[in-house]
């Protein structure tokens, strides 16, 4: 029960959602006695729209979670495993299959249930194996955790499944938006990992001062952000993270 709850709050704290959500009420309301309150929670609803979908906004929100963890170097010592977390994006399976070409005796972790409230899918875990498979890597090294539904699942189950020893060196794949958030859950499930951040969607620091290409375009930025920092908030609240904004100092 509290999964559903917190799938659908996390819903409408999307601001394109909530945006949508506001401005059709403003419009039902505006066929009633409330027709004033309506008009205003439309115009609102649509200003709103616009400036989050064409101004910078989304780069701004962007920025400092991107540049959190710099891109990954590593020391000449070669990692024990890669973990890749779910969401099935492109550059994390690429990144993940090429780390595993690169080190063939790490250990690989696919990670993620089915997170999907309404549709039974097949676990993300496996789907990222299949691809790493087209990707020339043998599925018979790739390890799966099939049960975490979110981020902080991802770090506790993840554990469970590999067991770390001390002194090992894991390698957490994700994207750079989502990594201050992935390595605060690691970190509280007491589990050492390296950042490998992938996908960095600003290109540079002039997108704060352009306009957007298209409202959808914005909007999409604004809503990625917005999952970002209102998840960094709500796990810290709720002692799934140790710090508010997760670095590579702490």
């Amino acid at each position: 029960m509290f999964y559903v709850f917190s799938k659908t709050v996390g819903f409408f704290a999307v601001p394109s959602n909530a945006i949508a959500f506001s401005g059709v009420i403003g419009l039902l309301l505006m066929f009633g006695k409330h027709a004033r309150w309506g008009r205003r929670l439309l115009g609102i609803s649509i200003a709103l729209l616009v400036a989050c979908g064409l101004l910078p906004v989304g780069a701004a929100m962007t920025v400092p979670l991107e540049e959190r963890f710099p891109p990954w170097h590593g020391s000449g010592i070669a990692p024990t495993g890669i973990i890749i977390l779910g969401g099935l994006s492109p550059e994390r399976i690429i990144a993940g299959a090429e780390l595993a070409l690169e080190y063939p005796k790490a250990r690989i972790l696919a990670v993620g249930g089915n997170s999907n409230l309404l549709i039974d899918e097949p676990p993300e875990a496996e789907l990222i194996r299949q691809l790493l498979g087209r990707g020339g890597v043998s599925t018979e090294r790739i390890e799966l955790e099939r049960q975490s539904r979110n981020t902080a699942e991802n770090a506790i189950f993840s554990k469970k499944v590999v067991d770390p020893r001390p002194g090992d060196r894991w390698l957490l794949v994700t994207s750079a938006l989502h990594m201050p958030r992935a390595m605060g859950a690691f970190r509280q499930a007491e589990f050492l990992v390296e950042a490998y951040p992938v996908y960095w969607g600003r290109p540079n620091r002039d997108d704060l001062f352009l306009l957007s290409s298209s409202i959808s375009d914005g909007l999409r930025k604004v809503d990625a952000a917005s999952r970002e920092w209102i998840g960094l908030v709500y796990y810290w609240t709720m002692g799934r993270i140790p710090d508010l904004f997760p670095s590579p100092g702490n």
